[in-house]
C-alpha cells in the first residue's frame, strides 16, 4: 500500500543537494558540512533512509566515489578548529610584531629628535662663539 514516489524528482533534489554540499553552499544543513549520504538526504529535505542504493544506484556510486576521492581533503572539526587557532595565532603574532616595530620606530624617532635638539643647541653655541671672536660686519647705513 505504499504510494509511488517520483524518483526522477527525488533524484534531481538529491543531486542538487549533493552539488551544494560539494561547493560548500548548503542551504538546509550547516555550511561546510561534510559530504555524506545522510547529509545529502538532509540537505535535500528528506529522511536519510530515502537515499538508498536500491533506488538510486548511479547517484550512490557517484557520491561514494566523490567521498573516496576527497576523504583526505576533507577537514574534520578538529582539523578545522586547529587551522582557525593557527590562523588566529598568526594574526595575533603579526599584531605583536607590528606593535613591537611601532614601538621601536617611536624610540628611534624620539632619540633622533633629542639628538637634533642637542645639535641645534651646539650650532647656536658655536655661532655665538664665532660672533664673539669675529663680529659680523656692521652695516654703516648702506643699503
Amino acid at each position: 500500500s505504499s504510494l509511488p514516489i517520483d524518483t526522477q524528482g527525488a533524484e534531481a533534489r538529491f543531486r542538487q543537494a549533493f552539488e551544494r554540499l560539494k561547493t560548500g553552499s548548503s542551504q538546509v544543513i550547516a555550511l561546510g558540512s561534510q559530504v555524506t549520504q545522510n547529509n545529502i538526504a538532509r540537505e535535500a529535505g528528506r529522511d536519510p533512509t530515502a537515499l538508498r542504493k536500491a533506488r538510486f544506484p548511479a547517484l550512490i556510486r557517484e557520491i561514494q566515489a566523490y567521498i573516496e576521492l576527497h576523504k583526505n581533503g576533507t577537514l574534520t572539526d578538529t582539523k578545522l578548529a586547529q587551522r582557525r587557532r593557527t590562523f588566529r595565532r598568526s594574526v595575533e603574532d603579526r599584531l605583536k610584531d607590528a606593535i613591537l616595530q611601532r614601538d621601536q620606530a617611536q624610540s628611534i624617532l624620539l632619540s633622533a629628535n633629542v639628538r637634533i635638539c642637542e645639535l641645534s643647541e651646539q650650532v647656536q653655541d658655536l655661532q655665538r662663539k664665532l660672533d664673539e671672536l669675529s663680529p659680523p660686519p656692521m652695516n654703516f647705513g648702506r643699503r
